[in-house]
């Protein structure tokens, strides 16, 4: 039989990766804090929990797809008198962590968990909302092959490639740490071309795909200047998220004396944008910090 899993947190990722473990025939039981969302979602197949200690008793393996380590450890061990999942989990139960986290905090919740008798992953996520919803995501992974064991088929299910870096926490974390030092810089790096392209009086839409099509070109490029183009700032992943992620970045180098020249510029870019209103923007948004530019406007809407 396969093991009853446990998603917490149907967001942009989470939600996608809901649907890719209903997709492959788990049970399914899922929580989220807006109830709602939850019970919509459980109509297509699944169980909707009304409480975080609900899931961690009904599930075998737990999987967290929320924000940060602040919203994992309330996840786990509860909060405003709410208790969290870990109190009612089984022994010998697996909790993956999805989360972009400091590597060193990841080793220590391993610790953590472990005298409560639970299995951990540490495996963060890359690959966008539309990955997440067609199982086609990466998952950079570290844990104890009997976690593996319990959890690999979830896992599976979720990522097209599901990366095991180590038997022990914090490779995952590293490793994913690194992806988004890439990942923040490409994106500042694709905005300061883009301003300068506008601010010189080139079309846009022409940048663009010169761009996609020459040796300039990057995914993030590509990806989120098309945002640019539409005007579409809705939200897939926040300017906050990379002030957080690389912040991360410049935590975890800082305690080595390791010098990121590039990744400290994309920061300060990223919390300019934060400051000046767009926190909640599309992390394209962080084009709009630059003076003197006109940004393509939304098509207009036909009466």
């Amino acid at each position: 039989m396969q093991p009853s899993i446990g998603l917490i947190g149907l967001g942009a990722m989470g939600g996608g990766m809901a649907q890719s473990l209903r997709r492959a025939g788990h049970a399914l039981h899922v929580y989220d804090v807006r109830a709602e969302v939850a019970q919509a979602f459980a109509q297509d197949g699944g169980t909707a929990c009304a409480t975080l200690a609900e899931l961690g008793a009904a599930s075998d393996v737990v999987v967290s797809v929320v924000v940060n380590a602040a919203q994992t450890e309330s996840v786990l061990f509860g909060s405003a008198g709410q208790p969290g999942c870990a109190a009612s989990m089984k022994p010998g139960s697996v909790f993956v962590m999805c989360s972009t986290v400091d590597p060193n905090w990841s080793i220590a919740l391993e610790a953590r968990l472990a005298e409560l008798g639970i299995l951990y992953i540490d495996a963060p996520i890359s690959g966008g909302a539309a990955k997440a919803a067609s199982g086609q995501m990466t998952m950079m992974s570290s844990g104890r092959p009997e976690a593996y064991a319990l959890a690999e088929p979830a896992l599976n299910a979720m990522a097209a490639k599901v990366y095991k870096l180590g038997e022990r926490a914090g490779a995952g974390s590293k490793v994913k740490i690194i992806n988004q030092l890439l990942a923040g810089v490409h994106i500042a790096a694709a905005a300061e071309a883009m301003a300068l392209g506008l601010r010189e009086g080139v079309d846009a839409a022409a940048l663009y795909e010169v761009i996609t099509h020459s040796a300039g070109n990057s995914w993030m490029f590509e990806n989120r200047m098309a945002h640019v183009l539409a005007a579409d700032y809705r939200p897939l992943s926040a300017v906050d998220i990379f002030v957080k992620d690389l912040g991360i970045v410049l935590d975890v180098a800082r305690a080595s004396k390791f010098p990121l020249p590039l990744s400290s510029t994309a920061h300060q870019m990223f919390m300019q944008a934060s400051t000046a209103g767009f926190a909640r923007e599309d992390d394209s948004a962080v084009i709009k910090i630059f003076p003197g530019i006109e940004l393509p406007q939304p098509p207009a809407q036909a009466e």
